[in-house]
């Protein structure tokens, strides 16, 4: 029997209140309760008990996510105060990433239909981020979306489609703006 774990990382419906997957929430949630007690001394053990394996990753406190082994940090990897990621899929992030403080990264939705979305069940859908993406301040990454390499993503955006490289977006809901051009520096 397929268990919701497995369906909730291949990105189908699952019931979110299945004793495992509230187990592995937890597990997390102390974890991050853990690791955001020494705001000024990192814990980089407890992050990488939290991942499930050894990063560079420089992630201010206060840091939440749902389980932790869902997310894959790249090299060089920097996030400011109050990153939230809702691993319930895959979440991997290039090398050399900036993200701005008060970012959320959701993998996971719930249906439209209101009996359905109120008896515990949601979906999980993963996020790519390229290299060298730069995350504005109180941007919001929802399900299933990739951002291509060398991209900024403006303050305070929603993205919610795919957005290409080499872009700077903005906006609710997110949209290119313009192309990055080489050497650019404004």
């Amino acid at each position: 029997m397929t268990s919701q774990r497995e369906l909730m990382l291949r990105g189908e419906q699952y019931f979110s209140n299945d004793p495992e997957l509230v187990e592995a929430r937890l597990r997390a949630k102390r974890l991050c309760h853990k690791y955001n007690q020494e705001p000024i001394d990192l814990d980089k053990a407890v992050l990488k008990e939290l991942l499930g394996y050894e990063t560079d990753a420089y992630v201010e406190a206060p840091f939440r996510c749902d389980y932790g082994v869902n997310i894959r940090f790249g090299k060089m990897f920097y996030s400011n105060y109050n990153l939230t990621i809702l691993d319930c899929a895959l979440v991997t992030f290039g090398d050399n990433i900036m993200i701005a403080p008060n970012v959320t990264i959701a993998t996971a939705g719930h249906p439209i239909d209101p009996q359905t979305r109120i008896s515990g069940w949601e979906f999980a859908k993963p996020i790519t981020i390229g290299d060298r993406v730069w995350i504005g301040a109180n941007v919001t990454i929802l399900p299933g979306v990739t951002i291509g390499a060398d991209t900024v993503i403006g303050a305070g955006s929603v993205v919610t489609k795919d957005i290409p490289a080499r872009v700077v977006a903005v906006g609710n809901p997110c949209r290119v703006l313009r192309e990055i051009k080489e050497g650019e520096n404004k």
